[in-house]
């Protein structure tokens, strides 16, 4: 009868949740009779329990807490699979799992040991782990996706109650190839302890990933994020009051698509300059639907270098707004860009009559270039920064992007309909990958505001949306802090920071003034950008966290540094290559799938990266290498609200000398002494020379612009 039952269960919930199961070849690849196995799975719903018993294979033996049990779903769940009850907070929960997989069963836990309210991985408790390593069983990881969207889920209410549920969303398990976990025997006691919690955090971890990526084209993955979350809810915001939900910017995309197709023709990469409004994403996406390449122009970078990058990249047209060039006054430069067409969205808008707009909605969307594009080929072209030469041009794919949306998610949570506050420029990588296609694709709501320069507009706006993510650099946040009311970030749950080391002295500020965690992380352009990041569940002061997930890194030794050595990292995420200045259009891969970062970091024993400095930031004086970041640091603790640059220039005795550029009038040599013997760091790490300047030059992503620094340096000694 029960056998009976448990087939029609199954019956409706594939018929209601469309339930698909994915690799269920690696649960047959398991060898059960010579370990047992131990399934595991991430809890996101009240359906959890049904759908593994279900839908995976064997007869399933659950662990269920005693308080569950009690409960009437609970008493309907488990008439259906074998269990026993434990007190899941008893020392001795473990001991029953262990003795029934002694017994040769197939059983399963929960590593969270409780159903999330974030959607996402919550913490996760060292038991799991410890009954595969006293059972030597195989561990076999289950990713349930879209049961956290159900009304059974326990996200409804939470974060003032905008979580979109469904009644019947679609429901995808997805079953990743065994595991078994072996810490180093050299371990014992706490430290093997440790060992086993952080094995079964990182494979739940990578498993949040594995389960979610896909390959698709960005515009494919705009039209799946409509239909999985909310359609009409607005996923798009801006400071003039301009508004789009995921089905209008479907539409967007879709009718200005079509228009744009007949001004570009067979156009290929096309330069897009635009600030954080709505027509920006609209415009990308526009582009992305018929399939061209979005160079993102750095309107900050000035003539030379905007120059460069059309050349570099053999851009014929530039999509612009004339609103947008009045506004930033970018009309002397437009006009000195000679071989580049202009496209203004006002005029391209105005040519749209009614027959157009009937004949781009009423288009097949899955019949249109972007939507059938291999997820392998460009997707955009982003432009290094230019602080250490002329820029070059960075080809991301649709893999690389979707790639880097879901190792930021395994790491980071963002539920759908919650607001990200984005003044970041989208021609930054940051701004464009986790500020703006990441919120929109994971049905959450971003707030595009046009500068991040606007110290004391940006905090005001943080507190009038009532924001929950935040992101910015290092020079953005400590500008925000001598603005900011202590109350303008309430509602912020936490802030990351990226594209340049974060200071301990921001970190504690925002800690006393504001009471908001600062969580840094780390990438470069060429990774898309996220390479590592702190979470609240894993984090290090100092570190830049632990490397997202399927990222593969080596550590090169370079001459004369002690500890660590070059970064060099290998994933999805990685690049398609380059477009070089003196190589126009000709794209440059990674060797052998290869990206050398140029930082010197170290990598700990439990996996956390911590920066040492840019490989280009290390002088050798008198034969000994000499970390300018590790200079820079010492200096902030004696001045924490100054600008510091360290550089160094030629020196006829020691090969090079260190000079100081700061925009602080009250640091002097003697106050530098004075914090380097109580750093106690050698004499060679003292600058001899201090430059003092009105303001650091820094680029448009908030970078240091140590071109110009250097610069100044030389030019003051004459170079």
């Amino acid at each position: 009868m029960k056998w009976l039952v448990k087939s029609f269960v199954r019956l409706l919930f594939r018929v209601f949740y469309r339930v698909e199961v994915k690799g269920l070849e690696n649960y047959h690849a398991v060898d059960q009779s010579k370990q047992p196995l131990l399934i595991v799975a991430n809890h996101v719903s009240l359906l959890d329990g049904p759908l593994i018993d279900l839908f995976v294979p064997g007869e399933t033996t659950f662990m269920v807490g005693m308080n569950h049990a009690k409960k009437w779903y609970g008493k309907f769940v488990l008439y259906f699979g074998k269990f026993f009850t434990v007190d899941l907070h008893s020392p001795y929960a473990a001991k029953h799992m262990i003795a029934e997989l002694k017994k040769g069963k197939q059983c399963m836990i929960f590593p969270e040991g409780r159903i999330s309210t974030t959607g996402s991985l919550m913490k996760v408790y060292e038991g799991t782990a410890m009954v595969a390593d006293k059972t030597h069983a195989a561990i076999l990881p289950v990713h349930i996706r879209g049961a956290e969207l159900s009304k059974l889920s326990y996200l409804n209410g939470r974060f003032y109650g905008f979580i979109q549920q469904f009644w019947f969303p679609k429901i995808t398990l997805t079953i990743l190839p065994a595991k078994n976990i072996n810490p180093p025997a050299r371990l014992k006691g706490h430290s093997r302890h440790h060992s086993l919690k952080e094995n079964i955090y990182t494979l739940m971890r990578d498993l949040a990933y594995y389960g979610s990526v896909e390959e698709k084209s960005l515009f494919k993955a705009l039209v799946k994020a409509k239909q999985v979350y909310h359609a009409k809810e607005i996923c798009v915001e801006d400071i003039n009051d301009q508004s789009l939900s995921l089905k209008k910017l479907v539409m967007a995309s879709k009718v200005l698509g079509r228009q744009l197709h007949r001004v570009l023709g067979d156009e290929k990469r096309v330069g897009l300059m635009l600030p954080n409004v709505t027509g920006m994403p609209a415009t990308f996406f526009a582009l992305q639907a018929y399939g061209y390449i979005p160079s993102m122009m750095n309107f900050t970078a000035g003539l030379k270098a905007m120059k460069s990058a059309c050349e570099t990249a053999e851009l014929r047209t530039i999509v612009t707004s004339r609103k947008f060039v009045d506004a930033f006054g970018l009309q002397p430069l437009i006009d000195e860009m000679e071989g580049v067409r202009f496209v203004y969205l006002e005029e391209v808008r105005a040519d749209i009559g009614v027959i157009g707009k009937l004949t781009g909605l009423l288009s097949r969307t899955k019949s249109l270039p972007g939507y059938k594009k291999d997820p392998n080929s460009e997707a955009v072209v982003l432009f290094t920064s230019g602080s250490e030469g002329m820029p070059k041009g960075v080809v991301l794919s649709h893999t690389n992007l979707i790639s880097n949306i879901e190792q930021i998610s395994a790491m980071l949570t963002l539920l759908p309909g919650e607001r990200l506050f984005n003044a970041l420029p989208t021609f930054h990588s940051f701004g464009l990958t986790a500020g703006l296609i990441w919120p929109i694709l994971k049905g959450a709501r971003v707030f595009l505001y046009p500068s991040p320069l606007h110290y004391a507009v940006v905090p005001e706006m943080v507190y009038q949306t009532n924001a929950r993510l935040m992101f910015g650099t290092d020079t953005f946040f400590n500008g925000y802090a001598r603005k900011a009311n202590p109350y303008d970030f309430y509602s912020v749950r936490a802030m990351v920071a990226g594209a340049e080391r974060l200071r301990p002295e921001t970190r504690q500020l925002y800690a006393e003034k504001f009471h908001t965690p600062i969580y840094e992380g780390y990438g470069v352009t060429e990774t898309t950008p996220v390479l590592a990041v702190n979470t609240p569940v894993a984090f290090k002061n100092g570190s830049v966290g632990q490397l997202v997930p399927a990222v593969e890194y080596r550590i090169a030794e370079v001459p004369g540094i002690a500890e660590g050595g070059l970064l060099q990292v290998k994933g999805p995420n990685i690049m398609l290559g380059y477009l070089m200045p003196d190589e126009p259009g000709v794209l440059q891969p990674p060797v052998d799938g290869w990206h050398d970062t140029g930082d010197i970091v170290h990598v700990d024993e439990d996996g956390y990266v911590w920066i040492k400095g840019r490989a280009k930031r290390f002088a050798k004086i008198g034969g000994e290498m000499v970390s300018l970041t590790a200079v820079e640091s010492y200096i902030n603790q004696a001045s924490p609200t100054g600008h510091h640059v360290v550089v160094s220039v030629p020196d006829s005795r020691k090969g090079e000398k260190l000079v100081l550029v700061t925009d602080d009038c009250e640091l002097s040599r003697s106050t530098i002494t004075d914090a380097a013997k109580e750093q106690q760091v050698a004499d060679i790490m003292i600058p001899k020379t201090i430059i003092l300047v009105e303001k650091i030059p820094v680029s448009g992503t908030g970078k240091t612009n140590y071109l110009e620094v250097q610069k100044i340096a030389e030019h003051h000694f004459g170079v």
